[in-house]
C-alpha cells in the first residue's frame, strides 16, 4: 500500500512539474484548444526575407501585421502604432474574428525575464487595440519569450525580427 501511495505521489509530482522555459504564459485561459505552430523557420529560409506587411512569417493565419519592439522594451513606436491602427481597422470590419497576440523576445536574457517581457509586449499591443475600439473579449495575449524565434541568427538583424508582438486570427 505504501509503495502504491508513493508511486501515486511521484506520478502526481511528475504531472505538475514542467520546464518553465518551454511554457507559454497566457493572460487568459479562454481558448485551451490553441495548438502551437511547428518548429521555427530555418535561418536560410526564403519565408522570412521579404516582409509582406501582414505578419510575414509562416505562422501568420490572417491579415494582421506584427509589431516590433526595441531591445528590452515594450514601448510602442510610431510605426508599431500605425500597424496596430491597421489591425484595428481590419478587426473592426471583421467583427466575427478574434485575435491571439503573441509576445516574443530575442534570445538574450533569462527564460523568466523573456517570458515577462513577452507578456508586457503582447499586453501593450492589446491595450492599444482596446483604446482604438477593439473589444477586449476579442483579444487574447500570450507570451512565448524567446522560445519561438522568427530568425535563428545571433546578430542584431535577427534579434530585431524576434522582438515582436505576433498576431494570429482565430
Amino acid at each position: 500500500m505504501k509503495k502504491q501511495i508513493n508511486g501515486m505521489l511521484v506520478l502526481a509530482l511528475m504531472m505538475t512539474a514542467g520546464c518553465s522555459s518551454k511554457t507559454a504564459v497566457k493572460s487568459s485561459d479562454v481558448n485551451r484548444s490553441y495548438e502551437p505552430p511547428a518548429a521555427p523557420v530555418k535561418e536560410n529560409s526564403s519565408l522570412h526575407t521579404e516582409p509582406s506587411g501582414y505578419g510575414f512569417d509562416r505562422w501568420q493565419r490572417g491579415p494582421l501585421g506584427d509589431v516590433f519592439f526595441d531591445f528590452d522594451s515594450s514601448f510602442l513606436s510610431n510605426e508599431a502604432q500605425e500597424q496596430l491602427k491597421q489591425n484595428a481597422a481590419w478587426l473592426g470590419s471583421n467583427s466575427e474574428k478574434k485575435a491571439l497576440i503573441e509576445g516574443h523576445c530575442d534570445s538574450r536574457g533569462t527564460s523568466e525575464y523573456n517570458l515577462a517581457l513577452g507578456e508586457r509586449r503582447s499586453a501593450s499591443a492589446k491595450e492599444y487595440l482596446v483604446k482604438l475600439g477593439v473589444p477586449s473579449y476579442r483579444l487574447e495575449s500570450v507570451s512565448f519569450g524567446a522560445e519561438r524565434p522568427f530568425d535563428l541568427g545571433q546578430n542584431e538583424d535577427a534579434w530585431a525580427k524576434n522582438r515582436r508582438a505576433h498576431f494570429v486570427v482565430k
